[in-house]
């Protein structure tokens, strides 16, 4: 095929902030996992495929299959104007720090 370029599940993208390996990070509507440290402005792999913990908004309760989304670098169920990451893979209690996604973005 010439047109192909990849297959998609691990790209760079540029830091919007500092971020960690397993950090959530969103540049636009886009978003997946660092897959290394990397520093504001610099370039950074994401993951956006596979399943993950995630920090999420301690005060929410998930159920499995639960779309999530995110929200300031934090999993939320919230939709609102947040960009859609995937679904929730386990029941995270309120509160709790970390909830599974499967990333299907």
């Amino acid at each position: 095929m010439k047109t192909y370029i990849q297959t998609g599940d691990i790209i760079e993208v540029i830091a919007p902030a500092d971020v960690k390996s397993g950090d959530i990070v969103e540049v636009g509507k886009l978003a997946g996992i660092a897959c290394t440290d990397a520093l504001s402005g610099a370039p950074v792999n994401i993951k956006t495929t596979g399943v993950f913990t995630v920090k999420k908004v301690s005060g929410q309760a998930w159920t499995v299959g639960a779309p999530v989304f995110v929200a300031s670098g934090e999993a939320t169920t919230t939709a609102s104007t947040n960009t859609p990451i995937g679904h929730a893979m386990a029941i995270a209690a309120n509160p709790s720090a970390t909830g599974v996604v499967r990333l299907s973005i």
